[in-house]
């Protein structure tokens, strides 16, 4: 039996609104073995999930290695138990997208950004979406193509 259902309106309009997180889980896979570190995440419509992130870092060499990725979007609430909220797993390959062309989106969205988005050591990536899987709480759970997605 599939425990995942067929994606309806509500489905897709709940996945929309976790696109909205300002941070997400990241898996990569370092030397094979998989790594999940939080990063900053801007929805960009049409085109998925784009990421700031610094060269220096773990899963910046990683992504580089090996672009295969996921990330997981949606916050615990204050109360209850964080496995009846909403998230969104996002998978797909990263590939770098174009700082510059980027830079009015993220100031917009991620003010705090401005502090370090113009540091040489940052790059800004994108999830080309293979698919996604839409946990919007108990018994709720979706698959979604990527034109699920806004």
């Amino acid at each position: 039996m599939d425990p995942y259902r067929d994606p309806d309106d509500a489905a897709r309009a709940t996945a929309a609104g976790l696109t909205a997180a300002q941070h997400g889980a990241l898996a990569t896979l370092r030397d094979g073995a998989p790594l999940v570190t939080r990063v900053a995440c801007l929805w960009v419509p049409g085109r998925g999930p784009s990421l700031l992130v610094s060269d220096l870092s773990d899963h910046a060499r990683a992504l580089a290695a090996d672009p295969a990725c996921s990330i997981l979007l949606g916050d615990p609430g204050e109360r209850g138990d964080p496995l009846t909220h909403p998230r969104l797993t996002v998978s797909g390959r990263a590939v770098e997208d174009d700082k510059a062309a980027l830079r009015t989106a993220w100031a917009a969205e991620r003010p705090k950004t401005r502090l370090y988005y113009d540091f040489t050591d940052f790059r800004v990536w994108r999830i080309e979406v293979a698919d996604a899987l839409l946990n919007a709480g108990f018994g709720r759970a979706y698959r979604l193509a990527a034109s699920d997605l806004p």
